[in-house]
């Protein structure tokens, strides 16, 4: 082994190991474990106590956004991750087109979230879910863009 393979090894993990611990957690989300039926168990009960007004129909809405909300988020996040290891990435190829890897892993893992809990019986797949998924994780992929080209001495022009 050469002597800075090892230490390449630990750097990768680095950069790559809070993505894929990002993706296993959005796997685990799929289950049947986060259906609708299961997060109602604790978030039902905390509506009660944060609102007793509300009505069956109103908490069923306030549930029903809150699991929306949590799918956006999750792909924020999954887009946060995975800017972080493809700008840091040994591979010019890969740094240079961040944006784009980034881009193309959240559209394809939305698609294949919801592919996945198609065959969970307690979920159902559903492409707009996916739609919410890829406008989560693409938000924060553009928010990163553009906060990383005004930090970029390479994109300022110089005025004569």
């Amino acid at each position: 082994m050469e002597p800075g393979a090892a230490n390449s090894s630990g750097s990768r993990w680095i950069r790559y190991g809070p993505l894929v611990f990002w993706l296993a957690v959005l796997f685990t989300a799929s289950t049947s474990g986060f259906s609708a039926g299961n997060t109602s168990r604790f978030i039902r009960p905390l509506l009660r106590w944060l609102f007793p007004k509300l009505s069956e129909p109103e908490i069923d809405s306030v549930h029903f956004m809150v699991r929306k909300a949590a799918h956006f988020t999750g792909y924020a996040i999954l887009g946060f991750v995975a800017r972080r290891a493809f700008i840091s990435s040994t591979r010019e190829m890969i740094r240079r087109y961040w944006f784009w890897w980034a881009s193309l892993l959240v559209v394809l893992y939305a698609l294949f979230d919801e592919w996945h809990q198609s065959f969970v019986p307690t979920r159902t797949g559903s492409i707009y879910d996916s739609a919410i998924d890829i406008a989560g994780g693409l938000t924060v992929l553009v928010i990163m863009k553009i906060l990383y080209r005004q930090n970029d001495p390479r994109t300022h022009t110089k005025v004569h």
